[in-house]
């Protein structure tokens, strides 16, 4: 384990300047093998995903919308676990700033949504030429596309809250699946409380905003959720962070 931790450590060390805590936490993203196993699988489910749905999926899946959806859904499930690997760093830096980080942070998620939509778009060029695809295909295809940018910081945004807030990184990363999944099904299960599954869950969210047809509502209600989820959880793990701090 201290080979891992020496090469986070030395991605601060080689970054100076003004910029250096930023820099210092973009490197740590990739920083150890492992870390940079979980960025490729990251991808390689993002593009698995992309080759089956363009396909094996139906001709009215094929566009690019419909490709976005499976592709940054499937995607979004693992990138909170760099942003929790990302954060955890910050136990072992006493000094280290934890807003620079968990901005940081954003920035290879944002990476990734682009990816995303980069490979639908190639996905859904090559699946042209296949019979019946659906009629105008590239609908939406600049707003799905920014879409999955943001469902990608916020899904990182969850990792890092969480992970500032619970000591076990194996931990976070298993509540970043299972605090929004879990709270979806709640809500979804009863019908008094299913209309909160828009106000309250990222992935009612992230449909949506994937589809490309966003309405008022729909803006606020992803305004809303990054409130949660993306806002509140860090505020609250970074005061933890703090409180830790200054109890040593």
């Amino acid at each position: 384990m201290q080979p891992r931790r020496d090469s986070a450590n030395r991605a601060d060390a080689t970054a100076t300047g003004p910029d250096a805590a930023t820099i210092g936490a973009l490197r740590r993203t990739v920083a150890t093998r492992p870390r940079r196993w979980l960025a490729i699988s990251t991808l390689l489910l993002g593009l698995l995903a992309a080759v089956v749905t363009a396909a094996l999926g139906r001709p009215d899946d094929r566009t690019f919308a419909g490709l976005a959806t499976p592709v940054q859904l499937l995607m979004s499930v693992t990138v909170p676990f760099l942003g929790v690997l990302l954060v955890h760093d910050l136990r072992r830096a006493a000094t280290a700033p934890v807003a620079r980080t968990v901005l940081a942070a954003a920035v290879p998620a944002a990476a990734v949504g682009v990816f995303g939509a980069v490979v639908c778009a190639v996905a859904l060029a090559l699946a042209r030429t296949a019979p019946g695809p659906a009629d105008d295909p590239w609908r939406h295809a600049g707003t799905v596309a920014a879409g999955g940018v943001l469902v990608q910081v916020l899904a990182q945004s969850v990792g890092t809250g969480l992970g500032l807030l619970l000591r076990r990184p194996v931990v976070a990363c298993l509540a970043t699946i299972a605090l929004p999944t879990g709270l979806w099904l709640l809500l979804g299960g009863v019908a008094s409380l299913r209309p909160a599954q828009s106000w309250l869950t990222p992935y009612a969210v992230a449909s949506p905003l994937l589809a490309g047809g966003m309405t008022g509502q729909n803006w606020a209600q992803w305004l809303v959720v990054v409130a949660l989820w993306g806002v509140g959880l860090n505020v609250l793990g970074a005061a933890v962070v703090h409180s830790r701090r200054a109890a040593r």
